[in-house]
């Protein structure tokens, strides 16, 4: 809301009207992409069922989760300083993120299995992913994964199928929505209806077995 807007809102005779537009306004106007609300959401919900003050937490390639106070120790690196395909750090982590970093890579198996080896036994591993996006290099782009894939793919680093749980979000709308620039969330606009067939994001928390 501009400053014009603001000192207009303040004439006591439009008190009434100020109530009514500004909650519109402030859910109409937003930085989050569309494409994201639900899959945020919901990958908060997971990173609190973990009581995250107790976690010594890993995240690749992104600072999302870089916040006060919320794990015991957090750690971020990038490429190209630290390239997940080729090697693991010498530390080992209660939580590893990587959101929507996975498709960018060459190789992800070697990738996953590089997590899989971070993790202390007992610990987690979250991903998130594109689906119906278009390619967008950073700087390739290389792999798609369906929920079914993506449980298979963590299985495939090392987690056991009954500990990975996997979920996706999306609908046509938001697909060809984001034939353009990324759509930002304008809530009397777009719906967070979830199409099983047209998802968008695909997101998987995996446990690494205690036994490992």
């Amino acid at each position: 809301m501009n400053n014009a807007v603001r000192t207009a809102f303040r004439h006591p005779q439009l008190r009434l009207l100020r109530k009514v537009i500004r909650p519109f306004l402030g859910r109409a106007v937003g930085s989050e992409q569309w494409l994201r609300i639900v899959m945020d959401r919901e990958t908060e919900k997971l990173i609190n069922s973990l009581n995250p003050s107790s976690l010594n937490v890993l995240e690749i390639s992104g600072t999302r989760w870089d916040q006060p106070n919320l794990f015991r120790k957090y750690k971020s690196v990038t490429y190209p300083d630290f390239d997940i395909c080729e090697r693991c750090l010498d530390e080992t982590y209660d939580l590893i993120i990587a959101e929507q970093v996975f498709e960018h890579l060459l190789w992800p198996y070697r990738a996953g299995r590089n997590v899989f080896a971070m993790l202390r036994p007992g610990g987690h591993f979250l991903i998130t992913t594109p689906f119906l996006i278009r390619i967008h290099k950073s700087p390739a782009d290389c792999t798609r994964w369906t929920e079914t894939g993506m449980k298979h793919f963590l299985a495939e680093c090392g987690f056991a199928l009954d500990e990975i749980q996997v979920s996706s979000w999306g609908n046509r709308a938001c697909v060809k929505a984001n034939f353009g620039p990324w759509q930002i969330y304008q809530s009397w606009r777009h719906s967070l209806r979830n199409e099983s067939d047209f998802p968008v994001v695909v997101w998987a928390m995996a446990r690494k077995s205690v036994t490992c």
